[in-house]
C-alpha cells in the first residue's frame, strides 16, 4: 500500500497487535503539528492554540463516529493507554454502587491485574468467568448482580470476538452493573463487533489503530454518577479556592477533561484524528487484501501437522506452537529473515499457561501495510525451519 511505501523490501512487520505501523497521512499530521501549530491546546487565544483546539476536538468527533455513538450520550478523553484508561476508571469507581467485579479468563494483563487492584482496594469479590470458543459468554450460567465487568471484545491472540456484546450489556445493566470494554485488539480490525454498542465505557490504545502511541476512554456521561474524582490536576477545573474547587466536567461542554488531568499530548491526538479520517475513507478492496493475506497464513499454518494454531478460524492475529522448537528460538531465527513476530505469552499469561497449559507461543499479527510477498516469504521460510 502507497501509504507504507517507507518499508523496505524484504522486511516483514507481523506484530500489529502490539503496535501497528503509521500510514503517511499519520507521520505527516504529526509533523505538521509541530512544525506549524505546536501549541497548547484548551489554554491559549493565540492563533497556533486555536487550530490545535479545532484538530482535538475534530478528533474527539471521529472516535463516535468510527464507534456510531452520539455526543449526547458519549465523551471522548485522552489518557496514555489501555491498561492506564482501566486503571483511571476502576480506580475511581465509588464500591458503594457495586458487589463485585468480573472479568474472564481470556484477558489481557490490563483488564485482569487491574481487576484484581479494584477488589483489593475495595474488598468488594472478584470472579474470572469463561469464555466459548467463539469469544462469547454464556450469560445464564451468571450473576451480575450490581458487578463491574471489564472484557475484551476481541482477544489479543487469536481474536476471538464478544459476539453477544449487546445481550451481555443489557444483561448487565438490567442487573445494575456497569460494562467496561477493552477494546485494544477490536478498534483496527474488527470494530464491527463493537460498532454501535452502549457499554459504560470503551478503553483502546490508538498505538494498535495506526495511530501515535496513546489512549483512549469513551464514557457514558451518566458514568460520571458512579464515580469520587480521586486524581485531579491542571486543566480539570474552571476554578480554585483555598480549600475547595470547581470541576470543568460539571459543566456539559467540558465532561472530557474528568480523565484528563495536566497538559495531554496535542501532536498524538491530532495524528489519532488523521488515522481515523484515512480507516474512515479506505477502499473495501484494502480490507479484501488483509483478509485474503492473513487467509492464507492461516491455511497454511492450518495444513502443517507440526504447526499447533489456537485459532479456530482465520484471523488478523494468529498464535501457534511448533512441535519440537522453542517459539523463541523459532522468533530469533524468524528475525534473521527480516520477518518480525512477537513471542512468548502476550500479556495473557493466566490463559495461555495457567489455564491452557501452553508452551510460550508464536504469534503472527497482520495489517493493513502487509503484501501479498510478505506472505509468500512468511511462507518459504516456515517450511525451511520446520522441515
Amino acid at each position: 500500500m502507497e501509504e507504507f511505501d517507507y518499508l523496505n523490501n524484504g522486511e516483514v512487520y507481523l506484530d500489529a497487535a502490539c503496535q501497528s505501523l503509521r500510514p503517511r497521512c499519520v507521520i505527516d499530521a504529526i509533523n505538521n503539528y509541530y512544525t506549524r501549530h505546536n501549541s497548547c491546546g484548551e489554554r491559549v487565544k493565540y492563533k497556533w492554540g486555536i487550530e490545535t483546539d479545532d484538530k482535538v476536538e475534530e478528533t474527539r468527533g471521529l472516535v463516535l463516529k468510527y464507534l456510531g455513538l452520539k455526543a449526547k450520550n458519549y465523551t471522548v478523553s485522552f489518557t496514555l493507554n489501555t491498561t492506564y484508561g482501566i486503571n483511571l476508571i476502576l480506580s475511581q469507581l465509588n464500591p458503594a454502587n457495586f458487589k463485585k467485579i468480573i472479568t474472564t479468563e481470556i484477558e489481557h494483563n490490563s483488564p485482569f491485574l487491574s481487576s484484581m487492584a479494584f477488589s483489593k482496594r475495595t474488598g468488594l469479590s472478584r470472579e474470572v468467568i469463561e469464555r466459548r470458543e467463539d469469544g462469547s459468554i454464556d450469560l445464564e450460567k451468571y450473576d451480575f448482580t450490581k458487578s463491574v465487568v471489564v472484557l475484551n471484545c476481541a482477544s489479543n491472540f487469536d481474536g476471538r470476538k464478544l459476539l453477544n456484546i449487546n445481550d451481555l450489556i443489557k444483561c448487565v445493566h438490567k442487573a445494575g452493573g456497569i460494562v467496561i470494554i477493552d477494546a485494544a485488539q477490536a478498534m483496527a480490525h474488527s470494530v464491527d463487533v463493537l460498532r454501535g454498542a452502549e457499554p459504560d465505557a470503551i478503553c483502546f490504545s490508538a498505538h494498535k489503530l495506526y495511530a501515535p502511541s496513546l489512549g483512549v476512554i469513551v464514557w457514558r456521561n451518566d458514568l460520571m454518577d458512579k464515580m469520587d474524582e480521586l486524581i485531579l490536576g491542571g486543566g480539570m477545573v474552571d476554578d480554585v479556592m483555598r480549600d475547595k474547587y470547581l470541576l470543568s466536567a460539571e459543566g456539559k461542554e467540558h465532561r472530557y477533561t474528568r480523565f484528563e488531568a495536566g497538559l495531554q499530548a496535542w501532536g498524538e491526538i491530532v495524528g489519532l484524528g488523521a488515522a481515523l479520517k484515512w480507516l474512515i475513507n479506505l477502499p473495501k478492496s484494502a480490507w479484501k487484501d488483509l483478509e485474503t493475506n492473513y487467509t492464507a497464513l492461516y491455511e497454511f499454518l492450518s495444513s502443517s501437522p507440526k504447526v499447533h494454531l489456537i485459532n479456530r478460524e482465520p484471523n488478523p492475529t494468529l498464535s501457534f506452537f511448533v512441535e519440537g522448537i522453542d517459539s523463541h528460538m523459532l522468533g530469533t531465527a524468524l528475525s534473521r529473515e527480516n520477518i518480525m513476530a512477537r513471542t512468548g505469552y502476550f500479556c495473557a499469561h493466566y490463559y495461555l499457561d495457567h489455564v491452557l497449559g501452553l508452551p510460550p507461543l508464536v504469534r503472527f499479527s497482520l495489517g493493513l501495510h502487509n503484501r501479498p510477498d510478505d506472505i509468500t516469504k512468511v511462507k518459504k521460510v516456515m517450511e525451511k525451519i520446520i522441515q
